[in-house]
């Protein structure tokens, strides 16, 4: 079975940066598009970044554009988030999801999913 671990989440000031993890486990990561999402409460949850299996195709959400870096090391089987000029509307839990038909911003196009980890950004 597939499984997702999101690390690298913490407390920042507005400003500072983050890179979250996300480490895939269970299957061959290669096979898989990744993508972040974050959701805040009361909020819907949001699409941040994905990327293809092969890595050479990337595309972001309006509000993290020219932010916020998505990566991947299949050596690892990992996927980044570089989170730069973080800002107090960055804070929520941050989810990384895997499919490996699909490469959107749907959620629902997204098979595995993490368990979240919280990034919260100080004024």
């Amino acid at each position: 079975q597939v499984q997702l671990v999101e690390s690298g989440g913490g407390l920042v000031q507005a400003g500072d940066s983050l890179r979250l993890s996300c480490t895939v486990s269970g299957d061959t990561f290669s096979r898989y598009n990744v993508a972040w999402f974050r959701q805040s409460p009361a909020e819907e949850r949001e699409f941040v970044a994905a990327i293809n299996y092969s890595g050479d195709s990337t595309y972001y959400g309006g509000s993290v554009k020219g932010r916020f870096t998505i990566s991947r090391d299949d050596a690892k089987s990992t996927a980044y988030l570089q989170m730069n000029d973080l800002s107090p509307g960055d804070t929520a839990v941050y989810y990384c999801a895997t499919s490996s038909r699909h490469y959107s911003s749907y959620s629902d196009n997204y098979t595995y999913w993490g368990q979240g980890t919280q990034v919260t950004v100080s004024s």
